[in-house]
Formats: C-alpha cells, sequence, structure tokens
C-alpha cells in the first residue's frame, strides 16, 4: 500500500489526509504546532494517525509521496531532505485534482484572489449550477473531492498552492495581476515570483481559456516570452479588446466568441478601479460558462464582498471605519488609499515580506492624515514616511490602534485599517486582525 505522508494539519493537510484516507492510501499527518482543535477532531474521525509539535524523522522519509501544506517554504530543512532523498513533494491541490472530473474554474493574482473568486462562484451559484468553492478559500479542496460531488470547482490557488502543482490542469485560468509579494519566499526575486504565478497556466489545452489583465506591464512583458496553448482572453480598462473585456466610456464592455454583453460601471456591486478589473474577469468567465446576461447582470449588481476587503465597519462620530486586513501587500493598500475620497488615518504595519512602500508614497501625502503602527517592528514605516505625513504613532493590540486612530480622526474622516503587512508578528492570521479591529471599532 502506498505511504503518503501530509505536512501540516490545518484546513489544507487534514483535507488532503482525508482524501488519501479515502483513496484507500496508509496515511500519516505531521505538524510541527499545535493542531487546532477542528482538524485535529477531523483526522480522528477518519481514523488518521497524526503527530502535532514536532517531526518525527523516520516516519516522513519513509513516504512514497509527500503533500505539503502551502505554509512551509522550500527551503525548510525537511523540505530539502525530501527533495534529497527523490521523495515526491506536492500540493494538496495537485493531490486533489487527481481525484477530480469536475470543470475547474482557478483563480490567482497577487490582489483581488478571494473577492473575484468568491464573486465567480457567486455568480455560478446563483444561475443554478453545482459549484463549490474552495482553494486558498472557505474549506479545501481536497476535503471536498473527498466528501462531495461537485460539476464545477472554483479554486483560489495562491502562489505557494501553485508551486506544488505538476499535472493539474484549470480549464479556466485568471490571472488578475501581478505586484512584488511574498519576496521573502522567493529569495527576494521577483522573476521566481512571476514564474509561480504563471504555473496556473501549466497543462492548458487549445479548448481551455486563459484570462488576464492586458493594463498588467509584468503579465504582459512574461505573457510575450513564453507560449500557452490556451485561448486568451484579456480584460482592459484602457483599451479595446476584440475577445474579453474592456471599459468603453461608463460602460463595461464583454465580448466571447459571438456573444457579448454590456452594464453601466455604475451598476457594479463592487466599486474602484481594482474592482472593475475583478468584475470583468467574473464576467468573461460567465460568458464562457454559457451564463446568461441577465444573470451575469444580477451576480454583478448584489454581491456583497467579501470580509477583511475594504468592509465598512461602522461610522461613529461621524468618522467611518473600514476593515482593510486583506491588504497584506503594499498594492492592495495602494487599492484601498485610491478608493477613498475623504481624509484618512491609515492603520499600518505588521510582519514586512520586503516591503517597497514607495507605490503609496504619493497616496499617503494626499490624502492621509496619521498613520497608526499596528506592528512589533514599525522602523521602516518610519524611516519611510517621517516626511511624509503629520504623525505616525506606535501601537501594539487592535483595541490601541483603534482609540489612537479615533483621538486623531476628524467628523469626515475614514479610518483605514489596511495593514500592506502579513499579521504574524501580533495576530493569528488577517482575519483574526481584522475581526480583533472590528470588535474594537464597536466597543468605541
Amino acid at each position: 500500500m502506498k505511504r503518503i505522508v501530509v505536512l501540516g494539519g490545518g484546513e489544507s493537510g487534514s483535507g488532503a489526509a482525508v482524501l488519501a484516507k479515502v483513496k484507500g492510501f496508509e496515511v500519516f499527518l505531521s505538524d510541527n504546532g499545535k493542531i487546532e482543535e477542528k482538524y485535529a477532531a477531523r483526522l480522528s474521525e477518519y481514523g488518521i494517525p497524526y503527530e502535532e509539535g514536532g517531526h518525527t524523522i523516520e516516519k516522513i522519509y519513509n513516504a512514497d509521496e509527500v503533500i505539503k501544506s502551502p505554509g512551509i517554504p522550500d527551503t525548510a530543512l525537511l523540505i530539502i531532505g525530501l527533495n534529497a532523498r527523490g521523495i515526491s513533494v506536492i500540493s494538496e491541490i495537485e493531490f486533489a485534482g487527481r481525484y477530480d472530473n469536475s470543470r475547474k474554474i482557478c483563480v490567482t493574482g497577487s490582489n483581488g484572489k478571494t473577492t473575484t473568486t468568491s464573486l465567480i462562484y457567486y455568480l455560478l451559484k446563483n444561475a443554478g449550477l453545482n459549484v463549490g468553492l474552495g482553494g486558498n478559500i472557505g474549506q479545501s479542496y481536497a476535503f471536498q473531492v473527498a466528501t462531495q460531488e461537485y460539476d464545477i470547482y472554483v479554486l483560489e490557488i495562491s502562489s505557494f498552492q501553485l508551486d506544488g502543482m505538476y499535472e493539474f490542469r484549470a480549464d479556466i485560468a485568471v490571472l488578475l495581476n501581478i505586484t512584488p509579494d511574498h519576496l521573502d519566499r522567493y529569495g527576494y526575486q521577483m522573476q521566481n515570483y512571476i514564474n509561480s504565478k504563471f504555473r496556473i497556466t501549466r497543462n492548458m489545452a487549445k479548448e481551455d481559456c486563459f484570462i488576464f489583465c492586458s493594463d498588467d506591464e509584468i503579465t504582459i512583458e512574461h505573457l510575450n516570452r513564453i507560449v500557452i496553448q490556451a485561448q486568451k482572453l484579456p480584460f482592459s480598462q484602457n483599451n479595446v479588446v476584440e475577445q474579453g473585456a474592456y471599459v468603453e466610456g461608463d460602460r463595461m464592455c464583454v465580448r466571447y466568441g459571438d456573444g457579448s454583453y454590456e452594464m453601466f460601471l455604475h451598476e457594479l456591486a463592487l466599486q474602484g478601479k481594482h474592482n472593475i478589473y475583478n468584475s470583468m474577469a467574473a464576467a468573461i468567465t460567465g460568458k464562457i460558462m454559457n451564463i446568461t446576461n441577465s444573470a451575469i447582470k444580477d451576480a454583478l449588481t448584489t454581491f456583497k464582498g467579501v470580509e477583511h476587503r475594504m468592509e465598512k465597519v461602522l461610522s461613529v462620530g461621524g468618522v467611518m471605519y473600514i476593515n482593510d486586513s486583506k491588504a497584506t501587500n503594499v498594492n492592495s493598500t495602494w487599492y484601498a488609499l485610491e478608493s477613498i475620497k475623504t481624509p484618512i488615518v491609515l492603520i499600518l504595519g505588521g510582519t514586512d515580506k520586503g516591503n517597497d512602500y514607495s507605490p503609496i508614497a504619493d497616496l499617503v501625502k494626499e490624502k492621509v492624515r496619521a498613520i497608526v503602527c499596528l506592528g512589533v517592528d514599525n522602523r521602516k514605516i518610519h524611516d519611510f514616511f517621517g516626511d511624509k505625513v503629520a504623525e505616525i504613532h506606535d501601537t501594539r493590540s487592535a483595541e490601541e490602534a483603534v482609540k489612537m486612530a479615533a483621538s486623531i480622526a476628524k467628523k469626515g474622516d475614514t479610518v483605514l485599517l489596511s495593514p500592506s503587512c502579513a499579521s504574524f508578528d501580533l495576530f493569528h492570521n488577517y482575519e483574526d486582525r481584522g475581526r480583533q479591529f472590528k470588535a474594537a471599532v464597536k466597543n468605541l
């Protein structure tokens, strides 16, 4: 019996372990940290042996194949050891794809992944299709393949998940944009990160569709250097395209095959320049999937957005509080600042991933009244923004940051949590950071 070892006991790892067990493999799961109760319960329910708080090397190096959780870098000693022994190391997405014959719509990009994935899922589900949502969002893809039956999956796929993909194939791949992110995981080499993102196009055939932003210079430069079999469908706010989507005046226009769809930009549920891109990508997908124009319009006008992404929390004393905790890189914060028209008190900081803050320098000078740092080490923020804003304050908790921001903000201002950084110095993850921020606002 083939032995599968799963490294990491979170949503991705526990889901992969369940799928391996259901498919008749001998399975063992190992996590260096503590496994959450709900995942431990999942493993116990399926009779899967596991360990936590460290790795037993001899129980890992005897694997036929290893499924690695996306949070574990390729530079980890354990992974180097597996590679040296010629043991295959793959991602949960790669493993689950072997057992799934459904149509797969896969979304990646530095920014907008979760919003676009959720929007496409909402569009297809509202149109009555039997569709699952997974990948880097919600329940793991592998767990759903083990326990559900869907005709279509909409998968949000991060660069870390793409890194362990080899035979997996998307029927429709969406690449939203590429901006510097996670460079700490890619040897601070931008090209390594670009190559990772483009793995979403691996194995695509001419009947498949690749949807991408033709306004994104990094994407286009790389696309011009490689060969992709799939049908290319660009979306643009700057140029008219024959097949794909574009903006003309105050309308979004979509063309696919002989079909077309148009709607006014002001009708979109998601406003802001970045969300027009997300809506165009979703609309093209809808046309490929033969969704009616009325169903596409219904979805694009009624979608509610996702938690922690430009989420309006409350207006307190004439000050609007917005939770954009999902902004874990500088470009995400750029979009947030670009879309707000009032003076801003900006809550920034956390675990720096090799950030270059210069893209937001002009917007900060123009719109930001003060910066409230929410992180353990804020020196880089002080050094860069010290001469660009009137005041910078350090805080160590969401509650302290919100109170500080509230004391600075004036009526008509916006307090924006858009950190540009990962959250692991003070919080479990960006969701935890966002929820603590919302709780603190509600306690004002």
